[in-house]
């Protein structure tokens, strides 16, 4: 044993300071490996920071939170008929669901003009001159601040009490706050929105999206009953259950069967409405980026297959160099197995250099995403590393088996006599 590995060692040696002698030749023979291999570093780097933040912001809503609208939440989709048509949910479906579900502890109910393919339709506000034209304008209820997991920055949130008294009061989110109060306290102050006026109460912390700071945080909440009394024709409803502890999914199904129910919903016919968690979005999602690493890894194993092209190609013409050279060492006492350990481990040596020439540069380009875009903690997985490397190496294998095979069986006389 201790002499075969003598003799690998011995012939890595011997692939390596071939190498070395052909450095230029190298180089180019492994650039499609090279480049294979940091794309996969590169992507999986990627991929690994966009599920990190999509954890960390979904988890920002709530682990234990139901969302029920009358459409799916997710990837947006073109709409059946039927999706266009749906009844939106009501009022009375959310108290409902607060009251005939154990496993739900609390309820939220938002209203707000009917979603457009865009989101939720902009509305506009003005202060002192100041003006933002695309603020997402909803009634919620009392309860929304603690199911969904915002916090105050200043000020207090609507009471029952606001609510019931239909009273013009209004919380509003940190990018309102930028754009409209400059260096000035917003607490007190008075702002129109669609030409209704409601004082500020409150303001709430800035909030974390999916790729850092929000754009999207420019939410202004009213009471509901006092959206109701502004907008009596509006229906659209967007209801959040928070679960008991341990009862998500026990919680989802009582929900679903109860609206069911209340929708009429034949037992054989799909659900007219849509529930997801954070569980779901963030299964969804990682089916998508899954789907754009899949791709991508298909884009680099084309550069892989040309650089084991080249590899074999180079390898082939190697052998035809060193023809004598063979010639010389069968002479010697050289087994067969002997030139193709060499020549294998040679090729193998060519590719998995490039392999780790490749994950060097995919670290580095995975640093520089991670300096640039602060909100993409984009970071290398141990698993590509190793993938990396692996593969690499395995196209150095594959590919250099033919020449390898070739070299050892040479005839020694003929080797001896080639010019």
């Amino acid at each position: 044993m201790t002499t075969y590995w003598q003799a690998v060692s011995e012939n890595l040696w011997l692939a390596l300071d071939t190498l070395r002698t052909h450095k230029f030749r190298s180089l180019l023979t492994v650039l499609g490996v090279l480049i294979g291999t940091t794309t996969v570093i590169l992507v999986a780097s990627i991929i690994a920071g966009l599920d990190t933040q999509l954890v960390q912001a979904a988890e920002q809503f709530g682990t234990r939170v139901v969302w029920v609208y009358k459409l799916q939440m997710g990837s947006p989709h073109k709409l059946t008929r039927e999706e266009r048509l749906r009844k939106p949910l009501s009022y009375d479906d959310a108290m409902a669901i607060k009251e005939q579900c154990p496993a739900v502890e609390q309820v939220s109910v938002a209203i707000f003009s009917e979603l457009s393919e865009f989101g939720l339709p902009p509305s506009a506000a003005h202060y002192n001159g100041h003006e933002m034209a695309g603020a997402q304008f909803m009634g919620v209820d009392a309860n929304y601040l603690t199911i969904a997991n915002a916090s105050l920055a200043d000020g207090r949130f609507f009471t029952s009490t606001d609510d019931l008294h239909r009273r013009d009061v209004t919380v509003i989110a940190a990018n309102v706050v930028e754009q409209l109060f400059q260096n000035e306290d917003p607490v007190g102050k008075t702002i129109v929105v669609d030409g209704h006026p409601f004082e500020v109460i409150a303001t709430l912390h800035k909030f974390k999206g999916f790729l850092g700071d929000s754009p999207d945080d420019r939410d202004i909440f009213i009471p509901y009953w006092t959206y109701r009394k502004l907008y009596p024709a509006a229906k659209d409803h967007f209801v959040s259950a928070m679960a008991a502890r341990g009862q998500l999914d026990e919680a989802q199904d009582e929900i679903r069967g109860l609206l069911r129910r209340r929708r009429r919903v034949s037992p054989n016919d799909p659900d007219n409405f849509g529930i997801s968690t954070a569980e779901s979005l963030i299964s969804e999602f990682r089916q998508i980026i899954s789907t754009v690493g899949l791709v991508m890894v298909v884009i680099s194993s084309i550069g892989l297959l040309v650089g084991g092209i080249g590899v074999m190609d180079i390898m082939l013409v190697s052998v035809t160099e060193r023809t004598r050279e063979i010639g010389v060492r069968k002479a010697v006492g050289a087994r067969q197995r002997d030139i193709a350990w060499q020549f294998l481990l040679e090729a193998v040596a060519l590719t998995g250099s490039g392999g780790i020439i490749g994950i060097a540069i995919g670290w580095l380009l995975s640093f520089l995403i991670r300096m640039l875009v602060p909100g993409l903690p984009s970071t290398v997985p141990l698993w590509s590393v190793v993938a990396g490397f692996a593969v690499s190496t395995g196209v150095g294998l594959f590919f250099g088996i033919w020449p390898a095979l070739k070299a050892a069986r040479l005839d020694p006389i003929t080797a001896l006599r080639y010019e």
